[in-house]
């Protein structure tokens, strides 16, 4: 019987001196309480286990039944009688064992737990872990690090729930996991404060360093995943909490505003791999992006923060993390970013932002980070968001820096779309510096002159492809009709009537020449399509179409003349507008001519 086996054991251990264990007795106190534990005598075991007499064996041999006794805990129902017993078992050697042992025997549970058995395992074994860090004397800080490092890896192989339902349901526990491992550690943070307090120069800094890392681990994962949205139907989102809990954290051990200016973080491993170095700074520069979010979109700990900075510092200090963001591809993240950088942007006036800030490198390649979401994300939302926050951002610029901006965007944005945008936004810039009563001479004269050289040109003169580029191309139209009609040659204040001639070469002919070659091209394929559709109608001949390596469904002749017809009536408009041009510039240089 299993119960008679360990009493053998039990009775021979009693009589050894504890220096006079051995691995055979270890082997056999094992095998023993084990088949205690799956034969149902749970309740005998716990009484061995209480017993005073058996001290001294529970000390160094009972960590050993910490992992049957997990598998024991998950294998009963929870309202089970035996599960309660196996539990009291549990909080018995958290109390008796040693401390090292146990440490160990603990750690190796949560490390070999796999699936919807993590969260499950570590908040079971959070108490007696915590239990025994608080009675360890050496090396208290490592254990405590280790054990958060440990957690929270194991951790970051779940899935973070990102719906309301997902939250709700919380299928793997990992919400109620993550807050359970908040209070886990805040014995050691009161320590630390407490330490702090005593004495201002408080040097004993490594578990102050090792509760930064788990709030910067906490900080990439689950909260950087995490939807941190007020939800409607939840009274308190889990992910909230634990990233108030996060805050409370830094704030007490007084790490927030370092790590939010200084972007300070803490004393790195000087890795010899620099393979590993630059994964920490990653890891670094993710968690200090979503802290700015949590301070400066959601407001967490925003009480602690001195209010004197201006708004273009603050937009400079976040620069930095919404490039980061910005560069992801999840939606979670792209939409951290796309919040963070309207917020800073939304603190301060419109022509508030000097153009020096353009010196700096995250001022010029966040707006192109934007143009490539504008561009390229297949999620409409963040598409039509990042275009409202690109408006906003040339909008914060003064007028050398928006002059600056949109010379930037012509040459790197690569996308037609983007440079007839900047294009109506430079049209807008002439509009407000000839209807203001003081010039803007940014947008007049040589400037404005060396910013048409940009603007009214063909990529490949009358070879472009018009079609690609129609946008760009009719938003130059239109800037330069409306130069035209409303700048007289007499005044000449934007210098366009200066640099008539070499529009005319560099853009207003090639574009002539090129809408009439492809106007012959596809008039010529609607011709053919049509004399060949009777044949492809009959043996349903279709086309397929690969985009960007995709095959694309496959067109029929029909489909096919719609595109081409589509093609043509984009030229005929275009033509119209160029046509109007022309008319125009004729007319003011006759009128001029006649008056002379």
């Amino acid at each position: 019987m299993a119960v008679d086996e360990l009493q053998a054991i039990i009775q021979r251990c009693q009589i050894l001196e504890e220096a006079d264990f051995k691995g055979e007795d270890f082997n056999l106190f094992l095998v023993a309480g084990q088949k205690c534990l799956e034969d149902g005598y749970a309740a005998q075991l716990l009484e061995v286990i209480q017993n005073e007499k058996n001290k001294v064996i529970i000390k160094n041999m009972g960590w050993n039944l910490i992992s049957p006794l997990v598998r024991c805990i998950f294998m009963y129902k929870q309202e089970d009688d035996k599960r309660e017993l196996c539990l009291r078992i549990l909080d018995q050697l958290a109390q008796l064992c040693g401390p090292k042992e146990l440490f160990v025997g603990l750690l190796e549970q949560i490390e070999q737990a796999s699936g919807d058995q993590v969260c499950q395992t570590v908040m079971l074994l959070l108490q007696p872990l915590q239990t025994v860090l608080l009675k360890l004397q050496n090396r208290k800080a490592y254990s405590v690090g280790l054990s958060l490092a440990m957690i929270m890896n194991q951790l970051t192989l779940l899935p973070v729930p990102y719906t309301k339902q997902q939250i709700q349901e919380d299928k793997l526990g990992l919400c109620q996991c993550c807050n359970a491992v908040v209070d886990f550690a805040k014995p050691f943070v009161n320590e630390v404060v407490k330490n702090m307090e005593k004495s201002s120069e408080y040097n004993d800094m490594e578990l102050k360093e090792e509760l930064l890392k788990f709030c910067m681990k906490s900080l990439k994962y689950p909260l950087l995943t995490a939807q941190l949205e007020q939800l409607e139907g939840i009274e308190e989102h889990p992910f909230r909490h634990f990233a108030t809990e996060i805050i409370d954290i830094l704030w007490n051990i007084r790490e927030l505003i370092p790590l939010v200016f200084l972007h300070h973080k803490g004393k790195s491993p000087p890795w010899e791999d620099q393979e590993f170095a630059d994964i920490e700074r990653k890891n670094s520069a993710d968690s200090l992006a979503c802290l700015s979010y949590l301070m400066f979109v959601q407001h967490f700990g925003i009480e602690c923060f001195p209010m004197v900075f201006s708004p273009s510092y603050l937009l400079l200090c976040n620069m930095t993390h919404i490039e980061v963001l910005l560069k992801r591809k999840e939606e979670s993240m792209l939409s951290k970013g796309l919040d963070l950088f309207e917020s800073s942007l939304l603190r301060m006036e419109d022509n508030s932002l000097l153009h020096d800030y353009l010196e700096f490198r995250d001022f010029i390649n966040v707006p192109q980070d934007l143009v490539k979401i504008m561009t390229l994300c297949p999620m409409v939302h963040l598409r039509k968001k990042s275009l409202s926050i690109l408006q906003l951002f040339i909008d914060k610029f003064d007028t050398e820096g928006k002059y600056t901006l949109f010379r930037c965007l012509l040459k790197t944005s690569n996308h037609a779309g983007v440079e007839g945008y900047i294009i109506k936004n430079i049209k807008d810039q002439i509009h407000l510096s000839l209807t203001k009563e003081y010039g803007n001479f940014w947008f007049t004269g040589h400037h404005l002159i060396s910013l048409l050289d940009l603007v009214l040109s063909l990529p490949e003169g009358a070879e472009t492809d018009l079609l690609q580029n129609s946008d760009r191309i009719m938003a130059s139209l239109n800037l330069l009709r409306y130069l035209v009609i409303k700048d007289c040659e007499s005044d000449n204040q934007t210098g366009v009537w200066t640099t008539l001639t070499k529009i005319e070469q560099n853009f207003l002919k090639p574009l002539r020449v090129g809408l009439n070659m492809s106007k012959a091209h596809y008039e010529a394929e609607i011709k053919k399509k049509k004399e060949n559709r009777k044949e492809a109608h009959s043996s349903n001949t279709v086309c397929s179409v690969t985009v960007s390596g995709e095959k694309m469904p496959a067109m029929t002749t029909g489909m096919q003349l719609q595109v081409l017809h589509s093609a043509l009536f984009t030229f005929d408009l275009i033509e119209s507008v160029l046509a109007r041009v022309e008319e125009l510039i004729e007319v003011k240089i006759k009128a001029v001519m006649d008056e002379n």
